[in-house]
């Protein structure tokens, strides 16, 4: 099964950007078979569905709290994906994590989560 490292992270100010990378490696489907997606779990609640992008790239879904502010994308030649995080708000404070992903959830079976990264928004 793929692994995923996430990465980008980190401490920033409200309205600050920051861009996450995911980077794909290991045996199995290659990165460019999946549909993938970011998700993020803040302390203390579910992990959360962020945004996805189909296999080719052209196409993206949004959750409603990042819409306008957050942009998906992926290189497949790279088995990279990332996600431009602009107009940071202090709600977006989560470890932000990457995976396959169907119908803005986490595609059944995954189970290789990597460590996530940290994004920490202040006031």
């Amino acid at each position: 099964q793929a692994q995923f490292l996430e990465s980008g992270g980190g401490l920033v100010q409200a309205g600050d950007s920051l861009r996450l990378s995911c980077a794909a490696s290991g045996s199995g489907r290659t990165f460019g078979s999946f549909a993938m997606g970011w998700f993020r779990q803040a302390p203390g609640k579910d992990r959360e569905f962020v945004a996805a992008v189909d296999l080719s790239g052209r196409n993206s879904a949004y959750a409603d709290s990042v819409k306008g502010r957050f942009t998906i994308s992926r290189d497949n030649r790279r088995n990279t994906m990332y996600l431009q995080m602009n107009s940071l708000k202090p709600e977006d404070t989560a470890v932000y994590y990457c995976a396959p992903a169907f119908n803005r959830a986490v595609r059944t079976g995954f189970n290789s989560w990597g460590q996530g990264t940290q994004v920490t928004v202040s006031s």
